[in-house]
């Protein structure tokens, strides 16, 4: 189920069949320091994880994370998408790729593409996106898709601050 293509990375919808790459990606140091820890610890949970979170937004709003994957050899190496928040009143893009992919430019290539089809295919007059404080990298990426830094939110119940991207 290809969503979007870009020169280099395949976005899709994700499939029960993809649980062992998310109990990776979940567990990485990077994903629990940064989005925080899913609890997702076998492949049940990540079977569970995947048909609760993005497949359910799926059928819900007609958009999630998709698995973003590498074209010529369908490897697969992080997250990218648009999540609708209860705690945001407009649509935000997310994403997330294990480190041995980082600094190769797979996070613009697949956020571009996601902002363009957000704006052109879904009509989203706005897209925003949140960061944990301390992740730069995330930042710069974001900025380099047009978005720019507004203001520390609340992010939950409790004292936990991100970054608003707008």
């Amino acid at each position: 189920m290809k969503v979007l293509e870009t020169d280099r990375l395949v976005l899709r919808r994700l499939t029960s069949e993809d649980a062992s790459f998310i109990l990776e990606l979940l567990n990485d140091p990077s994903w629990i320091k940064n989005i925080g820890d899913k609890g997702v610890r076998t492949l049940g949970d990540a079977r569970k994880y995947i048909d609760e979170g993005p497949n359910a937004m799926y059928e819900r709003f007609g958009f999630c994370l998709y698995l973003v994957q590498l074209k010529e050899e369908g490897t697969p190496i992080g997250l990218c998408g648009l999540i609708k928040r209860d705690l945001l009143k407009d649509v935000d893009i997310g994403f997330a790729f294990l480190p041995r992919f980082w600094s190769k430019g797979y996070a613009y290539e697949a956020a571009s593409a996601v902002m363009e089809y957000g704006r052109s295919v879904l009509n989203l007059k706005k897209i925003v996106a949140i960061t944990a404080p301390h992740n730069e990298s995330s930042a710069k990426v974001l900025e380099k898709i047009g978005l720019k830094y507004h203001k520390m939110i609340a992010f939950s119940n409790d004292d936990d601050q991100v970054k608003l991207f707008n």
